[in-house]
Formats: structure tokens, sequence, C-alpha cells
């Protein structure tokens, strides 16, 4: 297919090990061929976004830095602007943002941190992308918002991609797509499947193609001429990658288990056909990534841990 992009991996950092042990994995996954390593945001056991990513920049040369992602309801975008700046900064500009509404309530709940609605927290989001950009750009800016006022406010540092380092943005439902489309510069496709107070029932359909193919109509609505700018994502969020010669067995035990999760009918033909579910053997995944590029575009891949899929990772990545 021509304008084609060319596979970008994510690789997630994971785990509470010592300076030592990150550098390590940080610099096979470089070797390897990653492209980005990226580490998510929760209250749980594990090392914080912020000092983690500083310490993968300071031993590596090459691999970006990211989260997959920043929970807006746990910060002040003004004050993360400043430590994903100063990152930028400190890396040489080798820093993606990924940024999201915040899904997981019970660490909320943990810490007696309200947990609005989706359409709050979406709201909340689309004004700290706002803020974060402003503090990121040049100058001072002003923003008055439902949740955010900014007067006249110069960020510094200032980052050194401009003007600001790349933006992910995604999600499962039309108003978080439709946000990526208009905002990001990465939009991650993700299926509905997590429950919680304010977020609706989970949705087993949305990991099928088919409703991959509906979001990507949404983002390209949303984004009008910039879609053809736009990188899509995609990652196993239908449990764990799998590599093994009986992907059938495999995939059948998810559906079942689906199925009994949510009671919405799913078929093993569904999961492997799924963008979010990487069951089957290496040389089977290597084909299946190529068609999901060929089908859908989606070029960034997040695989989850270093290991499981680096032999995809060598012969694909950069291609």
């Amino acid at each position: 297919m021509p304008g084609m992009r060319p596979f970008r991996f994510l690789g997630q950092l994971g785990g509470m090990g010592d300076a030592g042990q990150v550098a390590a994995v940080a610099r096979r996954a470089e070797a390897i061929g990653f492209s980005v390593l990226v580490l998510p945001d929760h209250l749980i056991r594990q090392h914080a976004p912020v000092p983690l990513l500083a310490t993968v920049a300071a031993v590596t040369e090459r691999v970006r830095i990211g989260t997959f992602v920043f929970n807006a309801g746990l910060r002040h975008p003004a004050v993360l602007a400043q430590d994903l700046a100063s990152l930028d900064v400190l890396s040489g500009g080798r820093l993606e943002i990924g940024i999201g509404a915040g899904w997981n309530w019970p660490e909320h709940a943990a810490i007696g941190l309200p947990f609005p609605p989706i359409g709050a927290r979406v709201a909340r989001l689309a004004e700290a992308v706002a803020v974060l950009k402003g503090c990121l750009g040049d100058g001072p800016f002003s923003f008055a918002g439902e949740h955010f006022t900014i007067a006249d406010y110069d960020g510094a540092p200032k980052p050194v991609q401009r003007p600001h380092p790349p933006l992910f943005l995604g999600g499962g439902g039309r108003r978080l797509l439709t946000l990526a489309a208009q905002q990001a510069q990465i939009v991650g496709l993700a299926p509905r499947l997590l429950p919680g107070p304010g977020r609706p029932r989970p949705d087993p359909r949305s990991l099928t193609a088919a409703a991959t193919a509906e979001k990507i109509r949404w983002v390209r609505e949303a984004a009008g001429t910039r879609f053809d700018r736009l990188e899509l994502n995609a990652y196993p969020s239908v449990g764990p990658v799998v590599v093994t010669d009986r992907p059938r067995a495999v995939a059948q035990e998810r559906a079942e288990q689906l199925t009994e999760q949510t009671g919405i009918p799913v078929t093993a033909e569904e999961i492997l056909d799924s963008p979010h579910a990487f069951i089957g053997s290496i040389d089977g995944l290597t084909q299946k990534f190529l068609e999901l590029r060929e089908r859908f575009g989606i070029s960034s891949i997040m695989v989850g841990g270093i290991d499981e899929l680096a032999p995809v990772v060598e012969r694909l990545a950069g291609t």
C-alpha cells in the first residue's frame, strides 16, 4: 500500500527493579529495535513514570520514552507540563506524551480522590490537553475552563520538540476518539471492556475487526484533512500475548471467558481476527501485524513486555 508508515513497536516497562535492572532492560529493548519504551500510570506496585523514564533516557541513546498513559485526573496539567518538558530536554527530544481520562476507579477510591462519570473525565482530559499544549508552547498563555484556570503563565522549560512532543490519545468510544483525532499525533484504538462506576457496560463486540473499522471511520471524520498525518496504534488489551502453535485453542478459551463475563457471545475467530489479541506463532504474529497495517493502517503496536515478541520486533521494526 502506497504511503504506509513504517512499523514502530512500543515495549512496556514494569516492576520495581533498581537502576541497574532498569538499564539492562532498556538497553536490551533498544538493541532489539523497539521505538518507544512506555510505562502505565497507576498507584500500584510500579515506579512512578517520570523518574523511571528519566532513568531510561539516561542509559539509552535512541529509544524514545513515553507513557501508556498518564491519568489526567491525578495531576494538574501545568505541573505535569513542567515534568514533561524537563524529560524532553533531558532525553534530547525523545519524549512521547500519552495521556487519558483515567479508568481505574479503585485506586481513586483508595486515596479518596473523586472518580467522576466518563463524560466529566473526558471534559477534564480535553482541558488538560489544552493546558499542556499552552504550557509547552511559546510565550505566556491564559485559559479559562470548568476545571482549570491559567492566567498569563509562561511554562518552563520549553521542550526540544516543537511545538510539543508527540501526543498520544485514544479510547474505544466516539468522544475520546474524536478528541484524539483533533488533538493528537498518535491515536490509540481500544475496546470497551473495563467495568466501573460511570462506565458503560463492557462490550466485547468492540474488540472485533468490524468495530475497529468503525472507530477508524470516526477518527477519519473528526480529523478531516489531518487524518493522513495521524499514526494509529493498537495493543493487546484482550489478555496477554501468547506465543503458541495452537492459537485457536487459546482463542477459544479466551472467547468463552469473555462470553461468560459479559453475557455477549464472542467466537474464537473474532478473537484471532481482533487487533487487540496477539495469539499465535512468531511467524503468524508477524503476518498479523503486516495485515493490520495493510487493512487498517495500524503501524504503531504496543506489544507488552520486551521479550515475548522480540523476534517479531527484530523482523518488522522500521520496515
